[in-house]
């Protein structure tokens, strides 16, 4: 049912009958309808999906990133998949110390190349207990347009010209995204015959063979080594996804989940817990009330967060406490309706060990959902971590690696110090959530230290004020938090909450910094809910990018 206050821009929901793809790209969400069309599931939807996001978004998503999943079968079941890679085998501190780097692993270049691309092996074990299509079926899409070319969209347009002197910086990067030394504008044709030919060899011969134990995988290290990347290509055979167990909490009678550990799906049911006692729905939207506590609520979850999130296989976190509705109640008394904390005086409720920095993470990705005329519901997001990962191409493969290992530690007692065959801190984290058993929205969002701000933001909208999935998505959001090349962690609002609001903010310490009326530092939300009132499945794309909800 839409609120009949609600933010209304004129796009209305999308609502379908038997299936709805929503991503950021209108041809990844395109190529999603093909495949369900074609008596595909919900989970080869998907991969089509991402697919075709490594082609024509990859400044946010590609094969050389990491990917995570939560999939409700038809039956209700929830699988939980984590494909992310782990440092190499021979990503010592050590390694890195021993090439000048004694404080942070470098963030562009071969260096910052430290994990093995997950993305891939998790398409591989989602197909093989999901898909209904052949694999080889699956990247159709993806070939062509990455051969003949696809569309350059706004968002990539002006990331283009943001990064145009790291990417002509490099012979790799600048052939492909700069052939003339200019950044490509809006509506030209971006071709990228290599990766083509990188995903016609995963195609035909399977994600093992064609991506992790063949001659790819050897071009594809042996490319990096020089410029001193310590990944090799045993590390690519080694290397295989997991379903994971979910995890998951209440807010007002639904059930909502998250992943594990090494994501920080933990911090976002933390918010959700501390919101909840709250109410919320007696503030209103886009009043100071509703920003304050949502800001200082986060700036609670953040502080545990960066205490304790890091591969759950090397350090024992204490989940169980952490989202625990009574230790929701003890931080929550911390929180003064009439004044702001400081984010970096925050101290985490439960604490690890001296000696653990307060480093902020950021990124780019790439979140889509899909739901199937089976019942099958599925939300995922993938990224390459900074725009552009290393800002690097790896050889003649056409795949850009990521840099998200680059956001381990050197310091030795970190929480998140990096080790061999551990996996980083990671950001990314596709949500669902249940009512009365059965799901009822797949939702997420790209952009870092926003993920959990814009789950939050979504969920009161949509549960507390009664919006529609597509007033939900365009409400104006806000970020506590660095945003995106900034150093100072402010409280970011979208322009279009009113100024009244801004001065009461103000007016309680908050650190406000006003962004443009839409801006990609908030994020682009993707959605869909299934409406238990018609029986339709609703969605919504987010206005910030360049995606679509298509249904039929």
């Amino acid at each position: 049912m839409a609120a009949p206050h609600g933010p209304d821009t004129g796009r209305p929901p999308t609502r379908a009958d038997r299936a709805m793809v929503t991503s950021p790209h209108t041809l990844a969400s395109g190529a999603g309808v093909d495949v369900l069309r074609r008596g595909g599931s919900a989970v080869d939807a998907m991969i089509a999906v991402n697919a075709v996001l490594c082609v024509v978004y990859p400044h946010m998503a590609g094969l050389g990133g990491d990917g995570f999943w939560l999939i409700a079968d038809p039956d209700g079941e929830v699988a939980g998949l984590n494909a992310s890679g782990p440092a190499a085998q021979a990503a010592t501190r050590d390694y890195y110390r021993e090439r000048g780097h004694t404080d942070e692993i470098p963030v562009r270049g071969p260096l910052a190349a430290v994990t093995v691309p997950g993305a891939v092996d998790g398409w591989r074990l989602a197909h093989e207990r999901y898909g209904r299509l052949p694999w080889s079926e699956l990247f159709d899409d993806a070939v062509h347009y990455a051969r003949h070319g696809a569309p350059v969209g706004r968002s990539l347009a002006d990331w283009l010209v943001d990064d145009l002197a790291m990417l002509t910086a490099q012979e790799t990067t600048a052939r492909i995204f700069a052939p003339n030394g200019r950044a490509a504008v809006r509506g030209e044709r971006l071709r990228q015959a290599e990766l083509a030919r990188t995903f016609e060899t995963l195609a035909a011969d399977g994600a093992r063979k064609g991506f992790y134990e063949g001659d790819l995988a050897r071009r594809f290290c042996a490319a990096l080594e020089p410029g001193g990347s310590p990944l090799r290509s045993g590390d690519f055979a080694e290397y295989q996804a997991h379903w994971e167990e979910p995890l998951s909490t209440d807010y007002r009678g639904h059930t909502v989940y998250q992943l594990p550990p090494n994501t920080q799906g933990f911090t976002a049911l933390q918010i959700i817990n501390l919101v909840e006692g709250y109410d919320v729905g007696a503030w209103g939207d886009d009043t100071p009330d509703y920003y304050h506590h949502l800001a200082e609520v986060v700036k609670l979850a953040f502080s545990d967060r960066d205490e304790w999130l890091t591969d759950k296989h090397w350090v024992d976190i204490p989940l169980t406490e952490l989202l625990s509705k009574r230790y929701a109640d003890q931080r929550r008394q911390l929180v003064r309706s009439d004044r702001s904390m400081v984010m970096e005086e925050v101290e985490p409720g439960l604490k690890f060990r001296a000696g653990a920095d307060r480093r902020s993470p950021a990124g780019d990705t790439c979140a889509f959902s899909v739901a199937d005329a089976d019942g099958m519901v599925v939300s995922a997001i993938q990224s390459i971590y900074h725009d552009f990962g290393c800002a690097v191409v790896a050889g003649d493969t056409g795949v850009i690696p990521q840099n998200r290992g680059s956001f381990f530690s050197l310091d030795d007692r970190h929480v998140n110090t990096m080790e061999p065959g551990k996996r980083t801190f990671h950001t990314l984290i596709p949500g669902l959530a249940f009512r009365d058993g059965r799901p009822w929205l797949a939702y997420g969002s790209m952009g870092g230290e926003g993920q959990p701000q814009t789950g939050i933001a979504l969920l009161t909208r949509l549960i507390d004020f009664g919006y529609d999935v597509q007033q939900a998505i365009e409400a104006p959001r806000w970020l506590m938090g660095r945003t995106w090349g900034e150093t100072d962690r402010d409280l970011s609002l979208e322009g279009r909450i009113s100024d009244e609001t801004v001065r009461d903010l103000k007016r309680r310490g908050q650190p406000v910094q006003m962004l443009p009326d839409w801006d990609d530092n908030v994020g682009h939300a993707q959605a869909i809910r299934l409406d238990p009132d018609n029986g339709f499945l609703e969605s919504g794309a987010d206005p910030r990018g360049d995606g679509a909800a298509i249904g039929f």
